[in-house]
């Protein structure tokens, strides 16, 4: 069996090393690494520690070193191949199968390499001689400096079929062909891809180049694109690969961040700025591969868009694909660039302190889904306002991780609910001149509302404990019967209570929603101990015996109609306040007729609350 370099790389970055080394030796988070007592020898202060982001462990004490397959071999015992396919069966990769032509073809891949370092030092030549002249021009108005422009390796391909092929002799035609620099087209001679170009090498991770990128210099060639890629080859994999990440992994470590822009070009401007963690995906969308490399460098990047359409297009396509692989700590941050800058533009007319503040406003992924999709279509009629819902919930469930998904969910459902059901704010009451109308007109004199009963006041002065009773209840009876958190998780992320502690217990119980695997009653309870919460008592719903709380014949219908009531108790209480509030400001019957019909609809609730219970005088 013969394992190639490259996918031994791909194996020691699929894997994450303190996750593998956990399962083993307690280990504790230090900032961006991990610490441990050493494996290897006996000591008491940790002095072994694991970086994730660059794929090894080291011990200070002993001097241990090594990756995930060193640790598989020293530390379990393993057998090299026995712990590269043990390793591979964790990442869910498939080991290559035994093949003698896979030393040929290593070896090809070495050539590879050095056709296209080849390639390189031909268009840096390039770039410095006379034909090279319009593509210095270009930098030098661009104003990046010269050290830029060496250390990005700036070159330039000369406007002909042949000139590459010509001054890369020693390489076969073929060869040519499968690096990508030469194109082969039926019935025509092969000829150079990148023909009038500015040239960029597009670098692997440890800095070997792997294919180029082109800008082109001619105007008057709008039929040429004006960026031209490498296509596709042995060595080079647009969706897997991140731009000028071998140059940015060691600034991330110093800057605690990783800025993802949309072009290459930008990343050079920035670098150019002194923001040297910039990176950029390939001339496609951000794909999920290359997200989880950027999170290997840093836990949320931040992805810097243009302010126009297509900038927010790009955001959402990244939002899309970034929503199903999120994990705790691990997402993305967005900034917008102000409307018809990029980058370059941004800190040529302002400075690259207005480039700061731009990603210093980089905004969670939630408040950005949430203001894409309001603004998506018209939200005039109520189908438009749960077509609005409907999208949120869509996104939600594309999320794997369950607390996440829960709290999104939740998140979203409490914007959405500002967003269609506003409080008005509330103006002082200043009673009319009897005799006098609204607004100080004269006017036949109209009679305050009839005062409620003793038995209705006090009925509406005990709805906030009757709520939290009828809370406390319904969560006692989801933490008996787990089964029905998910039946009801869309109402229960809507209901909000001023109790912090019935708070939390919701949020746990939501953040069970799609588990993967069916819990007994035994499990929430030892789940929701775990987070130091408390579950509800008899004595937190007066002992009050629902009966929902047994299982009986209807229970389940009572559960779900008390949490509506839940959920429809604080809607009827807003929209009575802003009867009141327009009874006051507007003494009509109309108005008088409306307060009323909502009064008496929140009586009737309450009242319900009572009904649900055996003992029918306690609320």
């Amino acid at each position: 069996m013969s394992l190639t370099p490259q996918w031994l790389d791909e194996l020691r970055t699929r894997v994450s090393l303190s996750a593998l080394i956990g399962r083993s030796v307690r280990v504790q988070k230090a900032g961006r690494e991990f610490k441990a007592c050493c494996p290897f020898h006996n000591e008491k202060t940790p002095s072994f520690t694991i970086n994730d982001e660059k794929g090894f462990y080291h011990c200070f004490g002993c001097g241990a070193h090594g990756d995930a397959i060193r640790w598989m071999t020293d530390h379990q015992g393993l057998p090299f191949l026995d712990a590269v396919k043990e390793l591979a069966a964790q990442a869910g990769m498939e080991v290559p199968a035994p093949d003698p032509r896979a030393a040929k073809r290593a070896e090809e891949q070495k050539s590879l390499h050095d056709c296209l370092a080849a390639a390189q030092d031909f268009f840096v030549k390039s770039l410095a001689e006379d034909q090279g002249a319009q593509a210095r021009a270009y930098l030098a108005s661009r104003g990046f400096p010269a050290n830029v422009v060496r250390d990005f390796g700036f070159g330039y391909a000369p406007d002909s079929r042949t000139a590459l092929k010509e001054a890369l002799g020693q390489f076969p035609e073929a060869m040519l062909i499968e690096a990508g620099l030469r194109i082969v087209v039926e019935d025509r001679d092969p000829y150079d891809r990148f023909r009038g170009r500015l040239m960029l090498p597009i670098c692997d991770p440890r800095g070997r180049v792997i294919a180029f990128g082109g800008r082109i210099l001619d105007k008057t060639k709008s039929d040429a694109p004006k960026y031209l890629n490498s296509p596709d080859t042995p060595l080079f994999d647009k969706g897997r690969t991140v731009y000028n990440l071998h140059r940015a992994s060691p600034a991330s470590r110093q800057s605690g961040r990783v800025v993802v822009v949309e072009g290459y070009m930008d990343v050079v401007a920035l670098a150019a700025a002194g923001i040297a963690e910039a990176v950029a995906p390939l001339g496609t969308a951000l794909t999920e591969e290359q997200i989880e490399r950027l999170w290997r460098m840093t836990e949320t990047p931040v992805l810097c868009f243009d302010g126009d359409a297509a900038g927010q297009r790009a955001a959402a396509r990244a939002i899309v694909r970034a929503l199903p692989l999120l994990r705790p700590g691990h997402s993305l941050r967005i900034a917008v660039l102000p409307a018809g800058l990029d980058p370059d533009d941004l800190i040529k007319q302002q400075g690259s302190a207005a480039m700061e503040t731009v990603l210093g406003a980089a905004r969670p992924m939630v408040e950005v889904l949430w203001d894409i999709e309001r603004v998506a279509a018209p939200l005039a009629t109520p189908e438009d306002k749960a077509g609005l819902k409907a999208r949120l919930m869509a996104h939600v469930e594309t999320i794997r991780d369950n607390d996440i998904k829960a709290l999104y969910r939740r998140d979203l459902n409490d914007r959405f609910g500002a967003l269609v059901y506003p409080q008005r704010e509330r103006q002082p009451f200043q009673p009319q001149q009897r005799g006098s109308a609204p607004g100080g007109r004269k006017g036949p004199w109209q009679p305050a509302p009839p005062p409620l009963s003793p038995a209705n006041r006090q009925k509406m002065q005990n709805v906030g404990n009757g709520g939290d009773r009828l809370l406390a209840a319904v969560i006692t009876s989801l933490i008996a019967h787990p089964g029905e958190i998910l039946r009801h998780a869309e109402n229960l992320a809507r209901v909000r209570t001023e109790s912090a502690r019935l708070n939390g217990l919701l949020d746990a119980l939501l953040m069970l929603v799609g588990s993967a695997r069916v819990l007994e009653s035994e499990q929430v309870r030892t789940i929701l101990a775990e987070r130091l919460l408390e579950p509800p008592t008899p004595a937190d719903f007066a002992g009050l015996p629902f009966g929902f709380l047994v299982q009986q014949e209807g229970s389940a219908e009572e559960l779900a109609e008390a949490v509506t009531l839940l959920v429809e108790i604080p809607a009827v209480e807003a929209a009575l306040e802003e009867a009141n509030l327009r009874y006051q400001a507007e003494l009509s019957p109309e108005t008088e007729a409306e307060k009323e019909r909502l009064r008496e609809r929140l009586l009737a609730l309450r009242a319900r609350i009572g009904q649900m219970s055996r003992n029918r005088g306690s609320l």
